[in-house]
């Protein structure tokens, strides 16, 4: 079976801690994230303006904009999230529920790297 996995690229500036953290992020910081949400499907729109695409990458903004205006750009994760301690696992995770339960559809992964060394890819297996 045919399959497509598309991702698209989003950034953003937030400050969070650490609390729990035994190290220098314990203290508040900022960090120049940068993200990916995919998507992945096995049927193309067959027909109009999206013809031979899962999902057009102007949708997957629609989603994201509301989470990086509301949430995470510019904004103190620590309280926006809820996150008591936002790591990279815990915001890619909390940005996978955010676009779940906003309905995007095929999504199947959210990468977040806080710096250009280091992120972390979230997925849930489909398989339980």
């Amino acid at each position: 079976m045919e399959s497509w996995s598309i991702y698209k690229e989003f950034r953003f500036e937030a400050a969070h801690r650490l609390p729990h953290h035994d190290g220098k992020c314990r203290r508040l910081h900022g960090h120049s994230f940068v993200g990916r949400i995919y998507v992945r499907g096995d049927r193309l729109i067959e027909s109009g303006a999206k013809q031979g695409m899962i999902i057009d990458y102007s949708d997957l903004k629609k989603y994201l904009k509301p989470l990086l205006n509301d949430y995470l750009d510019h904004h103190y994760l620590n309280d926006t999230t809820g996150l008591e301690n936002p790591t990279s696992e815990e915001l890619a995770r909390w940005i996978y529920h955010q676009l779940e339960a906003a309905g995007l559809p095929g999504l199947s992964a959210v990468e977040i790297r806080e710096t250009c060394t280091s992120g972390c890819l979230y997925s849930v297996n489909s398989h339980q």
